[in-house]
């Protein structure tokens, strides 16, 4: 009985997961290469960006960790054009993390040998120590 409420779940889960996948998070999303040569990444890479954000008091406060994912569209100059939610933990932590993520300079993602727009999903981690 318990294993085929764990496969169903599964099953669930891999359904929502897959439609949240099909649909486009932004208007215009589908002007942004995911495949390419070299993708798109952080200049600093990922310590950049965690320099530059500041734990919520609130998500200390009610002990809030975990992994927000965020899809990150980048111009073909290194700049974030936009970033969104794809997974948060709430408490502030979500909006910090796209925060930090519209600071950051990324190298851009090189397609056919040319600059140009890309798309990337980050996880950024919180964790209090």
């Amino acid at each position: 009985m318990k294993r085929k409420f764990l496969i169903l779940a599964l099953m669930i889960c891999t359904f929502t997961f897959n439609q949240i996948n099909a649909s486009a998070l932004f208007s215009g999303e589908d002007e942004y290469i995911l495949a390419m040569e070299k993708p798109a990444a952080p200049v600093d890479g990922l310590q950049g960006i965690y320099q530059k954000i500041t734990y919520p008091k609130i998500a200390i406060s009610s002990k809030v960790e975990g992994k927000v994912y965020v899809l990150v569209l980048v111009n073909e100059k290194g700049d974030v054009d936009d970033a969104k939610i794809v997974k948060g933990i709430g408490a502030g932590c979500d909006e910090e993390a796209v925060k930090a993520i519209k600071k950051t300079k990324f190298s851009p993602g090189i397609h056919n040998g040319q600059p140009t727009k890309s798309k990337l999903s980050l996880a950024v981690q919180f964790k209090l120590s």
